[in-house]
């Protein structure tokens, strides 16, 4: 009798993926169908370690809030109108990379995949800490089931040559420990007061494209000087996106970094073609 596998311990988010995408113009409709329908499970909700995705959509209202910094980060600032984000289990980034590459690349060979539309950023990120309104509020866990209304991605650049929120292991396939090293050159973080209807702020440090990588894109040079940030609130972003507003503010401030790129997003509804009518 053989030893029971290693099945999986403790719930810990250990790393996520983040991937924007702009559909064709004429083929809104039909990536929804698609993406939500075949390739959120196909391509990762079946795979091993996934353990929570959801997607989200930026409407042409919300693209106009978007904060910017500098040369356009993805191109064309204004691109990426549908979000998907997923979380995998702590200890498990190599096992799952492994999968999601040979999936992604048997979906191709296999005519699973969807031609008119436009990887605007698509990155493995490793989770680094959170900070949280609530003292026993949601955890970074359930963040993707639980129903917030509301989504910012928030990518902060620091200046100087430092790693962004210090380093760990993640690109040479580990998660880190989950917590960002005190750094006193680092950006200011987020504040979050009691009556924010920011909830949550998850922190992130991306991972390079791999050599043999399906997408190309830009905005991937430079990643180990950045952090992604996931704001997740209760209430839309119209009624609180004036706070990341002044969060970048305070970062140029500071003198230690600057939001290249900021986005306001709300929850797509599964099994409806809402919001496809409203990209641009």
């Amino acid at each position: 009798m053989t030893d029971d596998p290693d099945l999986g311990g403790e719930i810990a988010l250990g790393s996520a993926l983040f991937t924007l995408v702009e559909p064709h113009k004429g083929h809104e409709v039909a990536y929804n169908r698609w993406y939500e329908r075949d390739h959120f499970y196909a391509g990762c909700m079946i795979g091993p370690w996934y353990f929570a995705g959801r997607r989200w959509v930026c409407t042409r209202d919300l693209k106009d809030m978007r904060l910017v910094g500098g040369t356009p980060l993805f191109g064309d600032d204004r691109a990426g109108s549908f979000l998907a984000l997923y979380w995998t289990l702590k200890g498990r980034f190599r096992e799952n990379t492994d999968w999601s590459t040979r999936q992604v690349h048997w979906l191709h060979r296999h005519d699973r995949m969807f031609a008119e539309r436009d990887h605007i950023h698509t990155l493995l990120y490793i989770y680094k800490d959170a900070e949280a309104r609530d003292p026993d509020g949601v955890p970074a866990e359930l963040a993707l089931d639980h129903p917030f209304r509301g989504l910012g991605a928030v990518v902060v650049e620091r200046h100087g040559d430092g790693d962004a929120r210090g380093s760990d292991d993640g690109g040479r396939g580990g998660d880190g420990d989950g917590h960002g090293d005190s750094d006193d050159t680092a950006p200011p973080r987020p504040a979050l007061v009691a009556e924010s209807p920011v909830a949550l702020v998850l922190s992130f440090k991306g991972v390079p494209l791999p050599p043999d990588a399906p997408v190309s894109q830009p905005g991937t040079e430079g990643v180990e000087k950045r952090e992604l940030q996931l704001w997740f609130a209760d209430d839309e972003p119209a009624a609180w996106w004036s706070a990341a507003s002044d969060y970048a503010a305070d970062v140029a401030e500071s003198g230690r970094g600057v939001v290249r790129w900021a986005s306001p997003f709300i929850p797509t509804v599964p099994g409806t073609d809402r919001y496809t009518d409203r990209l641009w």
